[in-house]
This record gives C-alpha cells, sequence and structure tokens, in this order.
C-alpha cells in the first residue's frame, strides 16, 4: 500500500514549479491532493496530472492573504475530498530590493503572503488534525529564513517569520500526533528563479546565461536545486518514517548553509 493512501493534502500555490511537484509527489504516494492559487488555468493542469496519477484532485482558486477565502477553500476541500490532514503551505513571493527602496507595499505584501498565509492556513486545517491526532504541516520557506543578505530584507523577514511560525506551532502540537516542519531550499529551477536571473540581468547589463551562473553559484554544488527534489523532501516528511522530525528546518541548498 502506499505510504499516503488514504490521507487527504492541501498545497497552496499548487499550480506550477515547487507547488505543482509537491502534489504530484504526494500523488505518486497514494494522497487525494486539493491544490491552490490565483491562477486557475495552471491548477486544472496540475489536478489533471493528480487525476492521472489515480488519485481525486480538486483546484481551488484561493488568495492566501484573504482569510475568509482561506476558510471557504479548507470548507470546500473537506466537501470535495474529506477533511486535509497534510498541509503544504507553498504560496509565496519574492521581491529584492535596497532597504531604503522598499515600499510600505512590497513590505507588507511580502509578509501578507509569506507568512500570514501559512498562518491562516495552518489556524484554519489544525483542529481536525487535532481530532484526528495525526497531521502533517510543511512550511516551503527558503535559505533566507536562516540567513540574510543584501536586497531581500522583505523577503528575509517573511521567511524567517515563516520558520518561527513552524517551529512555535511544532512545540504546541507536538505531543498529539502532529509534525509541523520547514523546508528550506536554495535558488531552485523553477519561473520565479527565471524571474530573478531576468531581473539580474536588466540591472547588471549581464547575460541571463551568466546571471543564472551566479545564481547557481551560491550552492557548493554549483546548481540550482530541482523542484523534484524539494517534493521528494517534503513528501517524506508527511511519511510515518519522519514521525520523529518535528520543529525543523531542513536546508536544501548543497551545503552552503549548515545549520
Amino acid at each position: 500500500m502506499a505510504e499516503l493512501a488514504g490521507r487527504i493534502a492541501l498545497v497552496t500555490g499548487g499550480g506550477r514549479g515547487i507547488g505543482r511537484a509537491v502534489a504530484l509527489a504526494l500523488a505518486s504516494e497514494g494522497a487525494d491532493v486539493a491544490v491552490a492559487a490565483r491562477s486557475a488555468d495552471e491548477l486544472e493542469e496540475t489536478v489533471s496530472a493528480v487525476r492521472a496519477a489515480g488519485r481525486r484532485g480538486e483546484a481551488i482558486v484561493c488568495d492566501v492573504t484573504h482569510r475568509p477565502n482561506v476558510d471557504a477553500m479548507v470548507a470546500r476541500v473537506r466537501t470535495a475530498l474529506g477533511d486535509p490532514l497534510i498541509l503544504v503551505n507553498n504560496a509565496g513571493v519574492a521581491a529584492s530590493a535596497k532597504l531604503t527602496d522598499t515600499t510600505d507595499e512590497m513590505w507588507d505584501g511580502m509578509l501578507r503572503v509569506n507568512a500570514t498565509g501559512a498562518f491562516y492556513c495552518t489556524r484554519a486545517v489544525l483542529p481536525a488534525m487535532l481530532q484526528a491526532k495525526w497531521g502533517r504541516v510543511i512550511n516551503v520557506a527558503s535559505i533566507a529564513a536562516k540567513m540574510g543578505a543584501p536586497y531581500i530584507a522583505a523577503y528575509a523577514a517573511s521567511k524567517h517569520a515563516l520558520l518561527g511560525l513552524t517551529r512555535a506551532v511544532a512545540a504546541e502540537v507536538a505531543a498529539r500526533g502532529i509534525t509541523v516542519n520547514a523546508v528550506c531550499p536554495g535558488y531552485v529551477d523553477t519561473e520565479m528563479t527565471d524571474a530573478s536571473t531576468a531581473n539580474i540581468a536588466s540591472r547588471t547589463g549581464r547575460s541571463e546565461q551568466d546571471a543564472r551562473k551566479i545564481l547557481e553559484g551560491f550552492s557548493p554544488q554549483g546548481r540550482l536545486m530541482t523542484a523534484a527534489e524539494v517534493a521528494t523532501l517534503t513528501a517524506f516528511l508527511c511519511s510515518d518514517a519522519a514521525r520523529g522530525v518535528n520543529g525543523q528546518g531542513l536546508v536544501l541548498d548543497g551545503g552552503a548553509v549548515q545549520s
């Protein structure tokens, strides 16, 4: 029997990139998967792939920064699939600017998506996990949750907040059969990183190929991580084999950040 057979998972930011890879990894382990994001077309493609793997799937358009939308999303998952006892908070945004150029809107927006959205989603699903005495929450953070760097004050603050949320909730539910962990990847080969390379190229005059090499150079392995690697680690954290892993921020960057 597949490891997650009979489980219901909810993956935010599930239309593409890491979220899509996570949804498919969970489906391959036997879970039925609801995916949420702001783009309906991409969600339908992900759900089609989940169903092609023989699992039930549900696509839900949702902006996680609005609590009523989150509550409605979770209610719909319950109606369509059942209680989501696996939650992957993957919805996220990234932007860079000097602190003096960081606007109020950039700061607020980063915190609302990357931290407050995860708070809303976790709070909404936790009662069912507590009742079931089993649950898995995985927050997709970043190495920016563990360290600072120039020009990412808002992003790093939001990911540090997400890691803090992870640790606090993990401590709160540790004796209740629930684990809460964060995955902290370095640069991952996704459309978001493509946008970062384009931004570097436009600011520095370098080619996008050279800009990509800069990002690859942040890893001692000289490469970008892959969405599949993040998804594999996430699926492992959902397994019974990982039941002793709780309150951790697991770094996936080839060895640059060792903590």
